[in-house]
């Protein structure tokens, strides 16, 4: 398939090339970037992370974004050695040396941090944990709806990876994602371990049926917190919204299908299995939802 497209799809920017990133308290170019090949997230993905946009000089959901780090990092007793508000300045000193007022994506992650040998053991960190914050300018271009295909891979129950966690272990997700472009598709549909349809490997996803909006129940997969702002956008709005299991079924015959991230907010969804969902384009209640988003955003940003 040559016109391949992602989800976190986003325009060339030049100036990315000499942006400054924030690695453990110092902000360093680009090329001087670096963590050592002994810590706990190059070793085992043993880490959390967080995305966050930046809109017209403010970070989008700022708080919540910082809330679910510190719990993330509380569920896999990694100790990020800094206050919440600590972490904002490190973000808001990032951006002001980068100089960026808008159209911004930031990646903020914490490991474990340096291991004294290369094995697992949670104990054999001992330096204290790393941070790192890369902070792009980055304006979606995603050129036409997303072309998804089902795999077998799911995402993980709780007492094995909790899909819950932005965690740095996304193997399952990549293989995903592999096996969905193998069917020469964008990205990955994934079920559930009842075989419901959960989520992509990216992204939180939603159907759109006689005006209705569903999701899954979210017992699956990454709570995502653009997901709940369109949940509530829909409940304050009279857009029936519905968390709740359902199947292929339901999905291939949908109006609309589209996915929700903090990156492409909502992106519709043109086919999934081969099967074009609606008219194979942005559908109505989207189009809708994603005006009342950019609506919340500059309000509450």
């Amino acid at each position: 398939m040559t016109d391949h497209v992602t989800t976190h799809q986003a325009e060339e920017d030049a100036r990315n090339e000499t942006i400054l990133i924030w690695v453990n308290g110092r902000i360093v170019p680009k090329s001087e970037a670096m963590v050592s090949v002994y810590d706990s997230g190059f070793m085992l993905g043993d880490g959390v992370w967080e995305g966050i946009r930046l809109y017209d000089g403010k970070w989008a959901f700022l708080d919540e974004h910082i809330e679910r780090l510190f719990e993330a990092a509380k569920a896999i007793d990694l100790d990020i050695a800094m206050t919440p508000e600590g972490v904002k300045s490190a973000l808001l000193e990032t951006q002001k040396a980068n100089s960026m007022q808008t159209d911004a994506h930031a990646r903020l992650m914490v490991t474990r941090g340096v291991k004294v040998r290369p094995f697992q053991h949670p104990s054999l960190s001992r330096s204290g944990p790393t941070m790192v914050i890369i902070m792009e300018h980055s304006r979606p271009k995603i050129p036409r709806p997303i072309r998804l295909a089902t795999v077998p891979h799911m995402r993980g129950l709780p007492m094995t990876q909790d899909p819950k966690l932005n965690s740095h272990s996304k193997l399952n997700c990549i293989l995903a994602c592999i096996a969905a472009e193998k069917a020469g598709a964008d990205e990955a549909l994934m079920l559930d371990v009842h075989g419901f349809v959960n989520t992509t490997n990216a992204c939180n996803f939603f159907i759109v049926r006689k005006g209705e909006v569903w999701t899954s129940t979210g017992d699956y997969c990454m709570n995502g917190i653009t997901r709940q702002k369109v949940i509530d956008l829909c409940r304050a709005n009279g857009i029936p919204v519905h968390e709740r299991n359902f199947s292929l079924v339901d999905t291939y015959s949908a109006d609309e299908a589209f996915l929700t991230g903090t990156f492409g907010a909502q992106t519709p969804v043109g086919e999934i299995d081969g099967r074009m969902i609606g008219t194979g384009q942005m559908g109505p209640v989207t189009e809708r939802l994603r005006a009342l988003y950019k609506d919340l955003v500059a309000r509450c940003a």
